[in-house]
């Protein structure tokens, strides 16, 4: 999409991804100058520009981040509210998390998450291109699965090998098994700090979220990989 903004003639993009982040980079190009329609739908159309100006451009909140932070308070039992954030971008992860017992209060331009219930009641998870659940939150809602009181299962369909942080949570006390694109998940009602080992992004915020439900100390190593996603 960048590059057929100064490209010459008509650039068709087709089967393209549907994010609302696609949408905000069509925007940002657009109030540049850029020429491009069809963002949010399966087929983008962009007519090439000489040049592009200057602008002004605020760049919304990523709802991947804010659904971590979201989960963060649901496995302490605490009560958060994260500001600047569109909640409407984020139904599939708000209903999801309602259905594990969350209190969810949407507002304008903010999210309160309220954990009121004593127990998380289990959750199944199939990950799939937006506007479906996203794979960025799988991770996150495998810990919340974790630690609830019952069994759920967790299927990966968008990335392959994405279940790297199961062995790591299950060194620290989680039940999790693998079996191919999916893991079968049974709640525990405590686990232990380790030391732990990020793989990807999401891995490392998934063994911080354990950690801070863990009795004693975790030491999740090769942090670098959070630093791309949470600043």
């Amino acid at each position: 999409m960048m590059a057929g903004v100064l490209a010459e003639g008509r650039t068709i993009l087709r089967n393209v991804a549907k994010e609302p982040e696609v949408e905000d980079l069509a925007d940002f190009l657009n109030s540049m100058g850029a020429k491009i329609a069809g963002a949010g739908s399966d087929e983008i159309i962009i007519d090439g520009v000489t040049s592009l100006h200057e602008t002004t451009f605020k760049i919304p909140a990523d709802r991947r981040e804010a659904g971590t932070y979201l989960i963060a308070a649901a496995v302490t039992y605490g009560d958060i509210t994260i500001t600047n954030i569109n909640s409407n971008r984020m139904n599939n992860i708000l209903d999801k998390l309602k259905l594990s017992g969350a209190e969810i209060t949407p507002y304008e331009n903010s999210i309160r998450l309220t954990m009121t219930k004593g127990s998380i009641a289990p959750v199944d998870i199939s990950t799939s291109p937006f506007p479906g659940f996203p794979t960025d939150m799988q991770a996150q809602f495998t810990v919340l699965n974790a630690l609830s009181t019952g069994s759920a299962v967790v299927t990966e369909n968008v990335f392959e090998n994405r279940f790297m942080h199961v062995q790591e949570l299950n060194r620290m006390g989680c039940d999790i098994t693998v079996k191919g694109s999916n893991a079968f998940i049974k709640g525990v009602s405590s686990i232990t700090g380790a030391p732990v080992m990020a793989t990807d992004l999401r891995a490392s915020a998934s063994l911080i979220l354990a950690g801070l439900c863990a009795e004693g100390e975790t030491i999740v190593d090769r942090i670098y990989h959070i630093d791309r996603g949470y600043e």
